[in-house]
């Protein structure tokens, strides 16, 4: 298995534009939202267990659950974060897939375009590159890490992590779009 360091350059060498990053600060937390309302119906309560669990179970849970197991074998620390952050979108996708079956598709699938269209602006627009998933389908997964250790670098954590990834896939930068030039006539 490729190392935390390992995943996380080869995703941000499809992400270099500081612009691109910030789609994908909107993005992808859109995409992974919308994918826990989608999937949290429909819901079932295993109260007939001999134990009864605090929650419903759903395909979101049967998603997220093995996913934050894959974030915890790269990483302890942002394996607990990811935990916290996927609790907290099957709460939310919970909620949504409780409403009206048209809020809850409407919400689920108005944010997965949106969060798909942010993501395809920035790669067009900004970076001028393919999405890291089209090469590597695990870039699905490592993506809403990706956002995570960005969000965390921003407030100076782990500083040495964050070199070895620049060193592997290149710093940031903004590559401003060429001047227009305007002819006289």
């Amino acid at each position: 298995m490729r190392t935390l360091t390992d995943q996380l350059a080869q995703y941000a060498a499809y992400h270099r534009d500081r612009r691109n990053i910030a789609t994908h600060f909107i993005g992808i937390p859109m995409i992974v939202l919308a994918i826990a309302v989608l999937l949290s119906r429909p819901a079932w309560t295993l109260a007939r267990l001999p134990f009864a669990l605090p929650f419903t179970l759903s395909l979101a849970w049967l998603l997220f659950g093995p996913s934050v197991v894959y974030y915890f074998a790269l990483d302890v620390a942002l394996g607990l974060m990811m935990t916290v952050v996927s609790a907290l979108c099957i709460a939310c996708g919970a909620w949504l897939a409780g409403q009206s079956t048209f809020v809850w598709l409407a919400s689920g699938i108005g944010l997965f375009v949106i969060g798909w269209v942010f993501q395809f602006v920035g790669h067009a627009a900004y970076e001028h590159r393919k999405p890291a998933f089209v090469d590597d389908v695990i870039g699905l997964l490592v993506g809403p890490l990706f956002v995570l250790a960005e969000a965390l670098f921003a407030f100076g954590w782990r500083p040495a992590l964050r070199e070895a990834i620049e060193a592997k896939a290149g710093p940031t930068h903004d590559r401003a779009a060429p001047a227009a030039t305007h002819r006289r006539s």
